[in-house]
Order: structure tokens, then C-alpha cells, then sequence
């Protein structure tokens, strides 16, 4: 595999789903439907309207955004139902995501209508009308009525889709094909519709024969950009609606395949494939991306991340494989995957690694594989580290993250005692908890306290160490404290706090346990 090339002369498969408001609700009722037209309704301002309408009740002349009471003065006899936005939502989303076993740049056009860029990719299914008959039997299948139109801009292959009813344009023929379609296909809004077929200009072969100057400073700049792309001269490229991924290996199966040796398997082959380009292009894998497209059209992704860039493909499968492992909700196979892509996400520079005399390099290459090892069986939030953060107060001057992670902290560790005794406990009670001390006032360190029941006789103690508290941070903790390091008659240490000073302010002093030392 290889990465993918950006700068080839691009194709674009545009898709519409005129009934996918009442194909949702076809599929749900399955046998159940009636015989009756089946339309659609929502609220619009103060009307009643269709927002979808199935092929029964379109050949009667009913249609989206027609008043349903005039809808129901000319058809009695109809099936309604509200519109549900969410469920047609999540539907187009699946649907979208089940487009990616075509191409990896999929672009959602809701609430009915997807482009996929399908530059390289037509090879695959023995070309571009075997790729259209492929796509529109599974949807077929599923339920949906489609209508395909591949083209050499995008907006060209959705204009074909949506007004021309479809089909394939050869490149560079886009003006030719696109030419009898209606103005509508400009998609320029109610009031520049109106005002081309006013002015003559019912079709897009009459724009196409005016100078463009003048249409657009009646029109504005934006129609004449549309009309040049469907022509075929200009193209904007369409906006992913996932990450690109930098390197991709797929596999494709005739019949599907259920069985977890089988995916294992399957896993283990494209990371070889995966890691053979990747050494190839001198980088590692920091993020990685399982795809399972299942043959009912469910897509499930997993996602594994790597704390060192990664190229090793038996780490890779081994990996993959204990993510699996560890999922909450298992890997369900249903009717068989037809379809399994393994992408980086996210990649690096793969630096070789400089094996000193003291062995060091090679441990910090093992620590690095047990983290990778332990995030994938129990997820990258599980295994944490932490880092220094810039903060003066104690409980905020450290933060977990995942240990996975290449963050740099941005604060620095605060640094031992004398004859190396740390300066704070390695573990603090949070929140810490208050404690009843006898000591010197105002400024005396404890002489006894009571923790847990129990009294503690102090026999060394240093200190203090003032901490004021962080103004600039909206807090309730707005006292300065002195902390003590205590040692009791049984050698045990804390480490405590004095809350405020005696004879300042009304609120009265109190005393906290902040931890213990070991």
C-alpha cells in the first residue's frame, strides 16, 4: 500500500436518497406497511407540511414541503407519520459511514445526500459502472431507493444525481452531459432561479453559451462559480468527514468471513502489508484503525494507540489482537464481514534507536512495549502516569495522564530535602482530612494531635512552609497555609497544614493531615 495521491485528475460518485425519510420507516414496518400512500409531516412555522413522501404518494403528485392539508384534500386516504429528525439523522450517519468501504474520502451532504471521491479506486471493482451497480444493488437491498451519477467535479456528479437522473460523465464531457439539465441544478436559491427563467435562462446550456461578466454581476459571483464546476471547469475538492488516514490496507471477501481465527488472520496479514509501507516511507504508527463492514451494512471501528511510533507488523497484530480481547461489548460478526481496513491516523518519523552500553535505550523500549500492551488490553484512560504541572499547591502539582501519551508536562518536579528525604509525601489525602492539635500560638508547630481516634506525641518537627493560596483562580480556598513535617515517639512522619493564622480574620483556624511519609 501506499499513500494517497492528492494530485490525480479527481472522480467524484455523488449519491442521493430521495426516500430515505420513508425508507426508514418501509424497513421498520417491514411486512406490516399498507397499501396506502405514506407521507411525512412536521411543523413549519404555522403550517403543517410533508418533509418525505414515499414513490406511491410522489406518482400522485404529493410531495416535500406541500401543505398537508392540501395534500390530504387531494389524496384521503394516507398514511402519516411525524417526522422523527434524530432516527433520520442517525440513519444518514450509518449510511455514511457505510460508504467508506468505497473510498476513504466520504463527504455528508444531509439530509440526503453523500459524495464520495473515488479517485484510484474504480480499478477495484472492475470499473466505474461495476462500482455503481455494486453500490446500488447493497443499498437496493437494504431498502433504499438510489440514484448514482459519477462525474469529474463534485458538484457536476451531485447536480446529474439530483436533476439528470443520474449516470456516468466521461472526464472533460461534463458541459456536454450536464447541459440539458434545468437551472434548478445551479441550487442558487428561489429568487436567482426565478430570475434566470425570467430572463431565458431555463437550461444550463444557456448559461454556458453567455458571457459570464455579465451573469455574474446580475447574479452574483457565486452562481457563475457553480456553473463553472459544472462544466468541469473548476473543482472544489469535497471536506472528508473523517480524517484522511495516511497509510491504508484493506481486504475484501467474496463470501464473508465470522469466525475470530479468520479475522485474527485477516488482521495479521494487512498489518505485514501496513508495516511493509511504512518501512518503506520511514515512519511509525502512533494511531491506528480497524474497520469491520459488516454485510448488513453495520461498520464497527476500533482504535488502537501507540505510546512509540510502531512498524513492527507481529507487535501490530499481537496488539490488535488483545484489543479485541478486551472489549466491553464483543466484536459481533452477524451475517459475516464482506470488508476489513486496517489506516493510520496518525503517524511519525521512525528514528532508529542507538543501543547504549548501560542498556538504557533498550529498557525504555520495553517500558514503552508493556504500556502499549497494558493500553490495549484495558483501554489508554486505564494506564496513567504523571506528569509535573505548574502549580504551587500541592494536590495540583501533579496530573495523571494517559501514560500512552507524549505530552510534555508543563511544570518541573519539585526537588528532595536535604540529605535527599523528599520535601512531600509521594501519596496526599485528598480531601485531607481535619485533625485536633495542641501547639503554640500563633505560629508553633503541633505538640499533639488526635487522627482517627488515636493521639500522636510529636518529638521533631520542621517547619513551616507557607503556601499561599492561587488568587487568580475562582476558588473557595482563599487562606494561606503553613505546612509542618512531624515525626511522632514511633518514628511515623506526616506531613500537616495550619489553615489560616490565630487572631486574623473571624474564621477560626483549623488543622489538616495532608499525608503520611514512608
Amino acid at each position: 500500500m501506499k499513500p494517497l495521491d492528492l494530485h490525480k485528475p479527481r472522480r467524484y460518485l455523488a449519491l442521493w436518497l430521495p426516500l430515505i425519510v420513508t425508507d426508514r420507516l418501509v424497513r421498520q414496518a417491514g411486512q406490516k406497511r399498507g397499501d396506502h400512500p405514506l407521507v411525512v409531516v412536521a411543523r413549519k412555522g404555522n403550517i403543517l407540511a410533508l418533509v418525505g413522501a414515499d414513490a406511491n404518494a410522489r406518482r400522485q403528485g404529493l410531495k416535500p414541503g406541500l401543505a398537508f392539508a392540501d395534500a390530504k384534500a387531494r389524496v384521503p386516504h394516507l398514511d402519516v407519520v411525524e417526522h422523527d429528525e434524530m432516527a433520520d439523522a442517525e440513519l444518514f450517519e450509518k449510511l455514511a459511514d457505510w460508504c467508506d468501504r468505497y473510498t476513504p474520502l466520504v463527504a455528508a451532504e444531509p439530509p440526503d445526500g453523500i459524495v464520495c471521491d473515488i479517485t484510484g479506486v474504480p480499478h477495484l471493482f472492475g470499473g466505474e459502472a461495476e462500482l455503481v451497480a455494486d453500490m446500488e444493488t447493497r443499498l437496493r437491498a437494504q431498502g433504499f431507493a438510489t440514484r448514482i451519477a459519477i462525474a469529474g467535479t463534485a458538484r457536476a456528479a451531485r447536480a446529474l444525481a439530483r436533476f439528470g437522473g443520474g449516470g456516468i460523465v466521461a472526464p472533460g464531457a461534463e458541459a456536454h452531459a450536464l447541459a440539458g439539465l434545468p437551472v434548478e441544478a445551479l441550487e442558487a436559491g428561489h429568487k436567482t432561479t426565478t430570475g434566470l427563467r425570467r430572463a431565458g435562462l431555463t437550461a444550463i446550456a444557456d448559461l454556458a453559451a453567455r458571457p459570464r461578466k455579465p451573469l455574474a454581476a446580475r447574479f452574483g459571483d457565486e452562481t457563475t462559480a457553480v456553473l463553472a464546476q459544472l462544466l468541469g471547469e473548476i473543482d472544489r475538492p469535497i471536506t472528508p468527514r473523517r480524517p484522511l488516514p495516511d497509510f491504508v490496507a484493506e481486504q475484501r471477501f467474496a463470501d464473508p468471513i465470522g469466525l475470530m481465527d479468520d479475522i485474527v488472520a485477516t488482521l495479521a496479514t494487512l498489518s505485514a502489508d501496513l508495516c511493509k509501507s511504512l518501512n518503506r516511507h520511514g515512519q511509525g504508527g502512533r494511531c491506528f484503525e480497524a474497520a469491520f463492514f459488516r454485510a448488513d451494512g453495520k461498520v464497527t471501528r476500533i482504535e488502537l494507540l501507540s505510546g512509540q511510533p510502531l512498524k513492527e507488523a507481529g507487535v501490530l497484530a499481537r496488539l490488535l489482537e488483545m484489543r479485541l480481547d478486551a472489549l466491553a461489548d464483543p466484536l459481533d460478526p452477524g451475517f459475516g464481514f464482506d470488508m476489513i481496513r486496517l489506516s493510520v491516523l496518525a503517524g511519525d518519523d521512525m528514528a532508529a534507536v542507538q543501543s547504549g552500553l548501560d542498556g538504557k535505550a533498550i529498557a525504555a523500549v520495553e517500558v514503552r512495549d508493556l504500556i502499549d500492551r497494558l493500553s490495549a488490553r484495558f483501554g489508554a484512560d486505564a494506564v496513567q502516569r504523571f506528569v509535573a504541572n505548574d502549580s504551587h499547591l500541592p494536590e495540583r502539582a501533579a496530573r495523571a495522564i494517559p501514560a500512552i501519551s507524549d505530552e510534555n508536562p508543563g511544570g518541573a518536579w519539585r526537588q528532595t530535602g536535604p540529605f535527599g528525604v523528599p520535601a512531600r509525601p509521594l501519596f496526599l489525602f485528598y480531601p485531607p482530612p481535619t485533625i485536633e492539635v495542641i501547639a503554640e500560638v500563633p505560629h508553633g508547630p503541633p505538640r499533639r494531635f488526635q487522627w482517627r481516634r488515636a493521639w500522636f506525641d510529636i518529638v521533631m518537627a520542621e517547619g513551616p512552609e507557607r503556601i499561599s493560596p492561587e488568587w487568580w483562580r475562582k476558588t473557595s480556598d482563599t487562606r494561606t497555609r503553613d505546612y509542618f513535617r512531624i515525626e511522632d515517639a514511633s518514628g511515623r512522619r506526616f506531613w500537616v497544614f495550619r489553615y489560616g493564622f490565630y487572631g486574623i480574620g473571624t474564621e477560626p483556624v483549623r488543622w489538616y493531615l495532608h499525608g503520611v511519609f514512608p
